[in-house]
């Protein structure tokens, strides 16, 4: 199921015309409308015009996803900033097309995105790079002031820092080291007092695994809106 939406009974034919025989579509005029079948019917994708929007676009996408989750949203505009743009896709939106998009383009665009592929002009994957360098960047910053802490603590302290991080009991762990859980204890809490923190929880997200890695852009250079391989 297709949910198209927008207050131009012109555009809703068109789309219905082009998307014949790609799947069943239901065509609304209001937010209302929409959002209670969105609600009711969970549709696979929905093609919605920015014009039936308002200034809370980001907030209303986010919402509407909450009514279903899975939906796949690709928003037809005649022109949005940048900014506007990439804020929309930060909230959820999986491609965007011009509202004078040729038939077979449409099709091509919907088919991508039922795919689980994204259909976003080549800009916002330079926005999407920027702001993954940023995030790497940060991570890795909080990796060093994580290593500078761990420093601090002695070969025995790290060993029970890293199984603490694994999960293990205070038990496992004496067993795994063989020695007491009262000595565990004691180490614990000299573990605790050198890093300044105040349980085992937080000491086990404090040690774990923060490597990241990051998806295969594929962009299709033929498209001003190229699909990306999510």
């Amino acid at each position: 199921m297709i949910l198209l939406a927008s207050s131009c009974e012109e555009k809703l034919a068109l789309w219905s015309q082009a998307l014949i025989g790609v799947s069943t579509v239901l065509s609304l005029t209001d937010l209302r409308s929409l959002k209670y079948e969105m609600s009711r019917r969970k549709p696979a994708l929905l093609l919605l015009d920015h014009d039936l929007l308002d200034q809370e676009d980001g907030d209303i996408i986010e919402n509407l996803l909450m009514l279903s989750p899975k939906t796949r949203i690709i928003i037809s505009t005649s022109g949005i900033s940048d900014e506007t743009e990439w804020n929309l896709f930060r909230s959820g939106v999986k491609g965007f097309c011009q509202e004078t998009i040729e038939p077979e383009l449409l099709r091509r665009t919907v088919a991508a995105v039922l795919n689980g592929e994204l259909w976003i002009r080549r800009k916002l994957v330079q926005y999407m790079q920027s702001e993954l360098a940023m995030t790497m960047q940060e991570k890795k910053h909080i990796e060093r002031a994580i290593n500078s802490l761990l420093e601090n603590l002695t070969k025995r302290e790290y060993e029970i820092a890293i199984l603490v991080g694994q999960g293990e009991s205070n038990k496992q762990i004496a067993r795994q080291l063989d020695i007491t859980e009262r000595t565990v204890k004691a180490h614990l809490t000299e573990i605790f007092r050198k890093l300044a923190i105040s349980d085992r929880i937080k000491l086990a997200l404090l040690v774990k695994d923060t490597a990241t890695s990051s998806n295969h852009l594929d962009i299709n250079q033929d498209s001003e809106y190229p699909t990306i391989s999510a």
